[in-house]
């Protein structure tokens, strides 16, 4: 057992939860701190059962049930979800909200390793080995975008990059794709200066609406502006928390958590945090080096781009160097499937650890 990453991880539930209490401390949300501590709680049961069991038998015939019940659960969302805030994201099972499109990455990442195993660390085919990954991708990527959910859909981008580049994919295929989002880039800028109907048809307003703010900061966005100020004022050790005690934060305890902890503990309280999920990373890295069989070690970078790109995402939309889109902050922001993901994934990262003396 890597008894380190276990730690970390009950660090950084930790500072979650101390950081959903002081955003809901006072206020009608009182006491979902308790929440957060019984569902870490009640996840190490199938964590730890996740880590003990052999992660091979996840990625063979496992993994083709997990990512058709993960699809099922998506147009299931689509045909009878509940609506909340013009998004339709979740399911009502009994007196709780599930949220499919999270355990969805942990479907995609061991459908993908599956594929990428298969190859054996072989130069990958752009017939037989990339349009298939390309397609596992793009399914969930799109229903859950259509939801709409625009800062998980980029999540799947961020793990299908990582994954498809330590499969060892062909230099040309990378130019290729790099040369083809540049011009992607440039179309919509194109757009966005001649074409705003055509424009209007392909993104959301609501989307459109945080990209103009991103490229146009001075314009400002009242949630943007009110947490880049949440943060300034935090200094280096926090402050009394003016921001999130007047309401000028929205959901400061599930995708604005960042706020709330900058605020309430400075500069040195963030890096706090960063160090401790830099350690997560790591551990995860030597349970990759140290794997004797590919299957694990695409496991666990998918994992880790997973939250890597969701810190860097959540982080970056709250200071104003990426627009802002609902994403959460992984094992800090409060949120039930979140944390079910996040938990499971780290079970995943401890099997390959545990199993990776066997080929």
């Amino acid at each position: 057992m890597d008894y380190v990453m276990l730690a970390v991880l009950c660090v950084l539930i930790a500072i979650g939860t101390v950081s959903v209490y002081t955003a809901t401390v006072d206020t009608k949300l009182d006491g979902l701190h308790v929440s957060n501590l019984k569902l870490f709680g009640f996840f190490c049961i199938p964590m730890m059962i996740i880590a003990f069991m052999d992660y091979r038998y996840l990625v063979g015939k496992l993994a083709y049930a997990a990512y058709g019940i993960g699809l099922v659960l998506l147009v299931i969302v689509k045909l009878q979800g509940i609506t909340i805030n013009g998004a339709v994201r979740w399911l009502v099972v009994g007196d709780a909200q599930l949220q499919p499109s999270e355990l969805m990455k942990l479907a995609t990442i061991l459908m993908a390793a599956h594929l990428l195993h298969r190859r054996g660390g072989e130069k990958l085919r752009l017939l037989k080995d990339v349009l298939p990954l390309c397609l596992v991708f793009l399914v969930p990527t799109y229903l859950i975008y259509d939801q709409p959910d625009l800062g998980t859909a980029l999540v799947f981008l961020g793990i299908f990059a990582g994954m498809i580049w330590m499969g060892n994919i062909r230099a040309i295929y990378v130019f290729i794709s790099t040369a083809a989002l540049a011009a992607g880039v440039w179309l919509f800028f194109w757009m966005l200066q001649t074409e705003h109907a055509l424009l209007d048809v392909l993104i959301k307003k609501h989307q459109m609406d945080r990209i103009q703010t991103f490229l146009n900061p001075t314009e400002g966005d009242w949630h943007v502006a009110n947490a880049m100020r949440a943060i300034a004022v935090g200094g280096s050790f926090g402050d009394d928390g003016y921001y999130l005690k007047n309401g000028f934060i929205p959901y400061a305890y599930s995708d604005s958590i960042y706020v709330a902890l900058a605020e309430n503990f400075g500069f040195m309280g963030s890096a706090v945090m960063l160090m401790f999920f830099y350690l997560l990373v790591y551990r995860m890295i030597l349970a990759v080096h140290e794997s004797r069989d590919l299957a694990g070690s695409y496991l666990v970078v998918g994992i880790i781009c997973m939250l890597v790109f969701q810190v860097f995402v959540n982080i970056g939309m709250h200071i104003g160097i990426l627009p802002l889109t609902g994403l959460s902050l992984p094992f800090i922001s409060y949120g039930g499937s979140s944390l079910f993901t996040n938990m499971m994934a780290v079970g995943i990262a401890l099997s390959v650890w545990i199993h990776r003396a066997k080929r």
